[in-house]
This record gives C-alpha cells, structure tokens and sequence, in this order.
C-alpha cells in the first residue's frame, strides 16, 4: 500500500472564537487547505513553521520530540487548531516543525474525526456506515 492523503482544512480555532463572540466576520477567519499525509504512525497533527505563521497560532508549549531517525528535538506545540474533512471536523494542537515539512494527520484527529482509511481506494474517507454524523468512541 502506498502513502494516503487527503485534502483538510485547518482553522486558526480563537479567531472561530472571536467570530462567535461578534469581534471578527467569518470571512476573516484564517485558514488554509492543505495536502496532508494521512499517518497513522503520528500520534497527532503535524504542521510546518510557515503554517503556523500562516494561522497565527500562539505556541502553547514547547516539548522534545523523538523524530523518525531517532534524534532528539525541541518542538513548539501551538493551537488550538480546528481541521475539517468533508463534513467532519476535530479541535487538537498541533506540533510545529522546519518550514519544509509536509502536514501529517495523526491518529488522535483521525479517530477524532471518525474517518477511516480506505484501503484499496488509498484514500481517506467516512465509514460507510455512518456518513453523516461521526460516532465518538468514549470507553
């Protein structure tokens, strides 16, 4: 099986905030859609430093991250973040790294948003069985 991705839509979520408290229009909340790496290696979302700047997300914190080699680094984890897919949607943080990384789809927005991976199609898609409104695993 080869790679998946999938085209999402993150949203800088405190200017959605500012949109319901009436001190931003709709139109003015930032956003960008992106081809993101469907991993589910990833624990969680995955963004580069431009995107971040992009979103104008605040750093939350900053932790070390263990990277796919083995090497250790300091990684800012900003947010919050809403992504949406099709008609699905997920609010999480996520981790920032160099400017030249592509934006991976962990698996805690994965489950989040209630889609799976098809895969003979090597998309990311809705189950089958419940299309229209996402069922939440609480146990």
């Amino acid at each position: 099986m080869g790679y998946t991705y999938a085209d999402i839509t993150i949203y800088n979520t405190d200017d959605e905030a500012m949109v319901r408290r009436g001190f931003m229009k709709a139109e003015e909340v930032r956003h960008v859609v992106v081809r993101a790496l469907v991993d589910t290696g990833a624990t969680t979302l995955v963004i580069s430093k431009h995107l971040k700047l992009q979103l104008g997300l605040p750093v939350l914190r900053t932790t070390e991250t263990e990277m796919p080699n083995g090497t250790i680094q300091e990684t800012e984890i900003v947010g919050p973040i809403t992504i949406r897919f099709k008609n699905r949607a997920f609010t999480c943080e996520a981790f920032v790294l160099s400017e030249r990384s592509e934006v991976l789809l962990g698996m805690i927005p994965i489950e989040g948003m209630d889609v799976i991976i098809d895969p003979l199609k090597g998309e990311l898609v809705l189950p089958p069985d419940r299309p229209y409104l996402p069922l939440a695993k609480i146990k």
